[in-house]
């Protein structure tokens, strides 16, 4: 089954889980045993020459899943061992129940021990489940860390044990598994922060769970897809005209960072503008005149100097390379009364973090470290809540705010994408968070952001929302660094995303709906 759009807490799982019971009057049990034969097919699928298979089964309904598949995987004629960790007293109705059929059918049933994983071709974690909300220690820390030095794949039931379903932090120690299914509703966490690390290749099973019962209940937030973006694409006539395309002026390039407004420069084009002029530092504006002559070039000396190019711009964008000298901070400062809209990243968010103010009509664009410098807080704590950081970044300077990273995120004050394309598609629910789950790690390179800083003011110029803007030049962004990656990530460079971003966009608009 595809992934859907929308990602869940484990909060709103269980009330899904509980409408659904509602609604069909299925049990809880029966419940289970659909979750076991969807991870056994996939198991089968996945794996399809393991024979010896470790189910490891926690006290909670997750281990009543692996206790299911454990039986299901006996039948088949399998090695399958339930290895139970946790007090058996404890265990759920349910889980009860799966643990005796599956001591019924004749699976090996043992207590957790690391030697007990030798030998076997793939490990089932059953263990903690969605609910796990403190710190993992103990006999249930050393067991992760067993299965993880083993070097034998893991496929995880719902999610991998010791990772926090709604924030996609490591609660002390998590299982790093080569394949995750998860049932009913995507968790959230799943997808960003150190979710993507730990979750491996994600798979999906509804369980049968009706249409309706989704509609009943607002996501904690939504995949961007290509169904979710075609109403964002940029509408172009036969007869546009450059004037037609927007103006994007881009402010940055400190001296010795000419790099920056470059890279920015070229991204807005590529993402469609029609004329992009960068505001740079006077010693080298004829270099990049020279170097990029599709872009103007003004070296701008003072505040005053940049007021005078203000006149026909459709969007600022303001930071690549802008430095934290006198320079730079007079020209942030002349760009704050303005009420043309502004795409703010790198050195501009710091001098933010220094003098809060809110925006209406802005993007924020900050990294994690940055995130942190405008909210007060340490790096760690942006990571260990990336949802709720990028709410708080716009409750407290207003406009859009893209959280950059793994899984970046995007959020503003009413964050609502009516769809036009299709009636099949969800919409981005109004205040939910937009997630891009595209992207690798051959993008932690310099000069990425400059470029999303380029896409996003591109798009804003040609008209598009604020928020449609960022989501879909992130997407777009992420995309492109995927296809330049596909012959390798290592020694990936921002520039190589360039062709990519072109290709992406205009694919987009070919496929696009009429």
């Amino acid at each position: 089954m595809s992934l859907p759009a929308s990602l869940y807490t484990a909060a709103q799982v269980r009330e899904l889980d509980r409408l659904a019971i509602a609604e069909r009057g299925m049990s809880g049990a029966k419940l289970m045993q659909a979750a076991a034969a969807a991870a056994f097919k996939l198991l089968r699928t996945r794996w399809p020459r393991a024979r010896r298979i470790a189910v490891i089964c926690g006290p909670g309904n997750n281990g009543g899943d692996g206790y299911m598949l454990a039986s299901l995987a006996q039948v088949a004629g399998l090695t399958p061992t339930a290895l139970s960790l946790g007090d058996t007293d404890k265990k759920s109705t349910d889980a009860l129940a799966a643990r005796k059929h599956c001591k019924a059918a004749g699976v090996s049933m043992k207590n957790f021990s690391a030697e007990l994983l030798a030998g076997n071709d793939l490990i089932v974690d059953a263990l903690s489940g969605i609910g796990l909300e403190r710190e993992v220690s103990d006999e249930w820390r050393a067991a992760i860390e067993a299965v993880n030095q083993s070097g034998i794949p893991v496929l995880a039931i719902d999610i991998p044990s010791g990772l926090h379903a709604d924030a996609g932090r490591v609660m002390g120690v998590a299982v790093k598994a080569a394949a995750t299914l998860t049932y009913i509703g995507l968790k959230a966490g799943l997808f960003t922060g150190a979710g993507r690390e730990h979750g491996g290749e994600i798979f999906f099973d509804d369980l049968g769970v009706s249409a309706s019962i989704y509609t009943q209940l607002s996501a904690q937030a939504q995949r961007l897809t290509p169904d979710t973006l075609y109403s964002a694409l940029p509408r172009r006539r036969r007869d546009l005209h450059k004037g037609d395309a927007g103006h994007v002026l881009i402010i940055g390039g400190d001296q010795g960072m000419p790099g920056a407004v470059c890279l920015a420069g070229e991204a807005a084009y590529r993402a469609g503008a029609g004329l992009v002029v960068l505001a740079t530092h006077p010693n080298h504006a004829a270099q990049i005149g020279a170097a990029h002559p599709e872009l103007i070039v003004h070296g701008v000396a003072s505040p005053e100097a940049l007021r005078l190019l203000l006149a026909r711009t459709d969007v600022i964008a303001i930071g690549p390379g802008l430095g934290q000298g006198e320079w730079g901070h007079a020209l942030f400062g002349a760009v704050l009364d303005t009420s043309i809209p502004m795409i703010v990243d790198a050195d501009a968010l710091n001098f933010l973090a220094a003098d809060p103010l809110m925006h209406r009509d802005w993007i924020l664009t900050p990294h994690p470290g940055e995130a942190a410098r405008l909210l007060g807080m340490r790096t760690e704590e942006i990571q260990a809540d990336r949802f709720v950081a990028v709410r708080e970044l716009v409750a407290s300077f207003g406009g859009v705010a893209v959280l950059k990273g793994s899984g970046t995120l995007i959020a503003s004050l009413k964050l609502n994408m009516e769809r036009r394309a299709s009636a099949a598609s969800r919409a981005i629910l109004d205040d939910a968070v937009a997630l891009c789950d595209r992207g690798n790690p051959g993008m932690a390179s310099g000069g990425m952001g400059d470029v999303l800083t380029g896409v996003i003011a591109g798009l804003r110029a040609q008209g598009l929302p604020s928020t449609d803007a960022a989501c879909l030049g992130v997407w777009l962004h992420a995309a492109a660094g995927d296809d330049a990656a596909a012959s390798g990530e290592i020694g990936l460079l921002a520039s190589d995303l360039f062709p990519f971003i072109r290709a992406r966009l205009n694919r987009l608009v070919a496929d696009a709906p009429s």
